[in-house]
């Protein structure tokens, strides 16, 4: 089964667009496992087996691990969500992107070593960077379009030919870099009415939307700009006020009550359109 048909079946199966970040930060965790030598991977464990019927896609962000020398648990974790809980699609948050033979690295890195189901691209250097990564046909390819920082907006909004350079993007990805029909784009949840404008521009190409949560993304906002007629389209991110709802033993319990919440709140603004 390739990323989309694994998307599609996860929001369906699941009534869910919410997608869980794993930014594992040692200095947040219960003091319980602080001193263990594995503890990222049982900290991020126990948050994908309490989330998981609730969730359409996990998102763990690489520099989380690598900082920490910890990529082996990061191979660990992927490992155990395709064993325990293989109908959720793993992206690899990693936003890759060099010229082509280190972009073949890359990718070989993503979808070999780790076995992510997707991975996030800087598309900024042009296709050949990106193409060794769409070689992989069955993987999705989810693509920096508008991004959720402030700062995004000195670049992204530069007018290139009487569009802003994120909408050229969109289209370009939209009509000519899809051909496997495994892209996606990221729109950060901050600027809703750029999701708007990217779902305009991309009929119903999925959506990885951060911002959600500790950033201060709203809801309401994003599902109403960004869900497709059918009430899909979207992967709506919240990391950190998940992981770390609480800081005790039962840190994985309060992280499911929030991703619930968050999960149902997606789920009343979509019902709502």
């Amino acid at each position: 089964m390739n990323f989309m048909h694994s998307l599609h079946a996860a929001w369906r199966d699941h009534n869910s667009l919410l997608c869980v970040g794993l930014d594992p930060d040692p200095k947040r965790f219960p003091a319980h496992l602080r001193e263990q030598p594995d503890a990222i991977f049982e900290f991020c464990k126990a948050i994908v087996d309490a989330t998981a019927d609730l969730a359409c896609s996990f998102k763990p962000q690489i520099a989380y691990f690598a900082a920490q020398r910890a990529e082996d648990q990061l191979e660990a974790l992927i490992e155990h969500i395709h064993r325990q809980h293989p109908t959720i699609p793993v992206i690899l948050d990693a936003k890759r992107g060099d010229i082509g033979s280190t972009a073949e690295q890359y990718a070989i890195e993503a979808f070999e070593r780790f076995k992510a189901d997707a991975i996030t691209v800087n598309p900024y250097l042009g296709r050949d960077s990106v193409e060794p990564f769409l070689a992989y046909r069955d993987k999705g390819v989810i693509l920096l379009c508008r991004t959720s920082n402030a700062g995004g907006s000195d670049l992204q909004f530069l007018d290139v030919g009487g569009e802003k350079l994120y909408e050229h993007l969109a289209r370009l990805v939209s009509d000519q870099w899809n051909q496997s029909g495994q892209c996606a784009l990221v729109v950060g949840a901050t600027f809703p009415a750029e999701i708007a404008r990217v779902r305009a521009l991309t009929g119903d190409m999925p959506l990885l939307v951060p911002g959600i949560g500790a950033q201060g993304g709203d809801i309401e906002a994003t599902v109403r700009a960004g869900c497709t007629t059918r009430g899909e389209g979207l992967l709506i991110n919240s990391s950190r006020a998940i992981l770390y709802a609480g800081t005790g033993e039962d840190y994985a319990q309060q992280a499911r009550q929030v991703a619930a919440a968050t999960r149902d709140a997606i789920n009343e603004h979509r019902q709502a359109r």
